[in-house]
């Protein structure tokens, strides 16, 4: 996560030498970190917003850049000499509209925020007190990661073997896990309940805790 006041600076950077500022919220746009796109929550506006499944939750293949008033008008007199085939298809477009009403509607975002600060995060943070091996838990929202290590001092990665046991008995136990180097990335959907994260946590500190031999 970048310290506070990070990215107030890069756009104070970007501002100053007249660089284009683009944010990818592929993965934590659209109610993942808890706004509906994790810039929000730094206080600053990209010039450009690239952006892909979240907006339509997957349905249908989407993706698209969302473009400030700034670059916008620079097209105003300008040929923009860019397109794809399926640019706007209407399913995909239909599947987005669909999708952000019903965001809006059943309040997703709120729910990811509300669940993914409160009862995630407060669960995560509990078993990494418990566990040996969780060095760090980081994250906004429904999107969240554990760090895995074997010495939480020096915080040296747990080997990739040991992490494809723990992912195996984490499958076993019938978590799916997305695990990436010694990270277990934490990111339910936006819709889960109170009851499920808690499930889920209680099935990590089971198969944690089984592991605990491996930690200095």
């Amino acid at each position: 996560m970048p310290p506070e006041g990070y990215m107030k600076g890069v756009r104070a950077l970007a501002d100053e030498f007249n660089i284009i500022l683009i944010l990818d919220e592929v993965m934590a746009g659209f109610g993942r970190t808890g706004s509906w796109f994790a810039f929000e929550q730094d206080g600053i506006v990209p010039d450009l917003i690239t952006f892909a499944k979240g907006v339509n939750a997957g349905y249908v293949p989407a993706g698209g850049v969302i473009i400030s008033d700034r670059i916008a008008h620079y097209f105003d007199d300008r040929f923009f000499a860019g397109g794809l085939t399926y640019s706007g298809h209407p399913l995909a477009m239909a599947a987005i509209v669909a999708t952000l009403d019903a965001m809006k509607d059943e309040g997703i975002v709120e729910n990811a925020a509300l669940i993914g600060n409160g009862v995630l995060r407060q669960g995560l943070e509990a078993l990494a007190e418990r566990s040996p091996l969780v060095g760090d838990v980081r994250g906004r929202g429904v999107f969240q990661a554990l760090e895995l290590v074997s010495d939480r001092v020096k915080k040296t990665p747990l080997a990739a073997g040991n992490m494809a046991e723990i992912k195996g008995e984490l499958t076993e136990a019938g978590l799916l896990s997305f695990v990436v180097e010694n990270r277990i990335h934490v990111v339910p959907p936006c819709t889960i309940s109170a009851e499920q994260v808690k499930k889920g946590l209680g099935i990590l500190q089971d198969v944690l805790g089984r592991f605990a031999h491996l930690a200095v």
